[in-house]
């Protein structure tokens, strides 16, 4: 069977959620085929690695140590699958392969221009992997909106696509907006025939159009986008606001989008959507409810935390459980109350000395009063800082990254980061296997003596300080395969206080939720 390439764009206005909806139609279609995702963004950056949280949201860390834009956790997600960096195609990663092109005389001489040379290296990496993954069906997501100027050689390589894979073998997916405005009650078309209108100038004829809204779409508005768009009535689809992004595929089923594409692209597989609906219910159900403190710096921006947000949701559908989050800003914090008021507190990677007071406050607390205490990768060097500080008697204790004069330096650069002046790609980023410690809760919870969690970071625990930290009682629960790195710490007879130098939240499945996480919140729970 010839691959097939399913190309979704977005019209109207950004954050629509092309990512999920790309997502989403993976898993319908996931059950007989071998999917591959690949992300195509327009920004000149090499990858989203040095851009602020703010400007982007969550930086996505792969298993090969890629960083990749956030829409890829929802892939990892809903597809069951481990991406690769390649997979993820920036104009900046684009231009970069052109001059190198150029520089090695590969063009014999030719002027260089946008078409046909920048296309066709865009659908030559694309078509190289699915050929290199044995890809039954590659989804193409153009980040951005249709208009946008950055985005508009990745349009024009998608509109040629089509020739070279073969008509039968592309479907394009258009995510819009279905408005009802205040006072009217009335859904409104204009805005997608205006955003397909536009698409149609790039030479790309969408086969399916999803109308986000807050209600289904009405029979009458899906014939009036049949009409002036050109699609089948059938082919307009609803992409409903939910409460839970994993309703999606359910309400994606119930619009007959499987069947669709199953025409389109002349092939069958179809969803079994029994356990996944069963989960759903459950967060839409649950029987117990707590309340988590997310201790961060970033909290103005849900997405910094996306990956975070989504293992609770995990645990939730397991558990059974609402687990709220409480967004506690540290920059400025100098009342701890609110540890009264919660089940438990999470302190979040991050980069900076801005609000870290804050958070070995707030750790300080939760060890003095049992409060379950879960930290990751910056929240284990707060925990490190506290404990050094508080109990070992190491007054000034800090992280050089922190205080450089430090006289107690806990926390300290890896040695082969030292000389790197590069911030891009350059830190300890990645897949990296932990050895375990028997007797231990990280062992308990993740059943086997070994573990495998991603990395992002550029700042370990001194070892110079590994013997009093441990003779006056912190455990090294996982460490590196050379014992030379702590992976994991946590302290006897605490209800939970547990804390990785890894991001276990970029593992977690809505089948299978991060350990590290299940284990913190079953401690919550009581």
């Amino acid at each position: 069977m010839a691959t097939k390439y399913i190309i979704v764009t977005g019209g109207v206005l950004s954050g629509l959620g092309k990512g999920i909806a790309a997502a989403s139609i993976g898993h319908l279609l996931s059950s007989k085929l071998k999917i591959i995702p690949i992300k195509c963004d327009g920004y000149l950056n090499v990858d989203p690695g040095t851009m602020n949280p703010y400007e982007h949201g969550e930086v996505f860390v792969l298993d090969d140590g890629g960083e990749v834009d956030m829409d890829f956790g929802h892939y990892e997600r809903f597809l069951g699958t481990t991406c690769k960096s390649t997979w993820n195609l920036t104009m900046g990663k684009v231009f970069d392969m052109v001059r190198k092109k150029e520089r090695k005389g590969d063009y014999l001489g030719k002027t260089v221009q946008y078409i046909p040379h920048v296309t066709d290296v865009i659908k030559n990496h694309i078509f190289t992997v699915a050929k290199d993954e044995s890809a039954d069906l590659v989804i193409i997501e153009i980040g951005g909106t249709v208009g946008d100027i950055e985005n508009e050689l990745f349009l024009e390589a998608m509109r040629q696509l089509k020739e070279d894979a073969g008509r039968g073998n592309t479907a394009y997916v258009h995510l819009t907006y279905v408005p009802i405005p205040y006072g009217v009650n009335e859904q409104k078309s204009k805005p997608t025939q205006q955003s397909v209108n536009l698409l149609k100038q790039r030479g790309i004829f969408p086969d399916i159009i999803i109308g986000r809204c807050t209600e289904y779409l009405t029979k009458e508005i899906k014939g009036k986008i049949s009409s002036f768009c050109d699609v089948d009535p059938e082919a307009v689809i609803t992409g409903l606001d939910v409460d839970d992004i994993y309703e999606i595929p359910l309400v994606f089923e119930e619009e007959g989008l499987p069947g669709i594409l199953h025409k389109k692209l002349n092939i069958y597989s179809p969803p079994d959507l029994r356990k996944w609906r069963q989960l759903v219910n459950n967060i839409k159900a649950p029987k117990k409810e707590i309340t988590v403190a997310m201790c961060g710096k970033y909290t103005k921006l849900e997405d910094s935390y996306a990956s975070i947000i989504e293992s609770f949701n995990h645990c939730s559908a397991h558990l059974e459980c609402k687990i709220n989050i409480r967004w506690i800003e540290t920059t400025e914090l100098l009342d701890t109350s609110f540890m009264n008021e919660v089940d438990g507190i999470v302190v979040p990677g991050g980069f900076g000395s801005r609000g870290v007071e804050g958070k070995i406050d707030a750790i300080r607390v939760a060890r003095e009063k049992n409060i379950p205490f879960l930290g990751l990768c910056l929240g284990l060097h707060m925990a490190i800082i506290e404990f050094s500080r508080n109990v070992c008697g190491l007054k000034g204790a800090n992280s050089t990254e922190m205080d450089i004069k430090t006289p107690h330096p806990v926390i300290d650069i890896l040695p082969e980061q030292k000389d790197i002046t590069e911030k891009g790609g350059t830190m300890r980023l990645g897949a990296y296997t932990a050895i375990l410690k028997e007797g231990t809760v990280t062992r308990a919870l993740y059943n086997k003596d070994e573990a495998s969690e991603r990395h992002r970071h550029r700042y370990e625990v001194n070892p110079e300080y590994h013997e009093i930290l441990t003779k006056n009682g912190m455990v090294f629960s996982g460490t590196s395969q050379d014992g030379r790195l702590v992976e994991f710490i946590e302290l006897k007879g605490h209800r939970f206080f547990v804390a990785t130098q890894a991001h276990p939240e970029l593992k977690s499945r809505m089948e299978a939720p991060a350990p590290l996480f299940y284990g913190f919140v079953k401690a919550c729970l009581g």
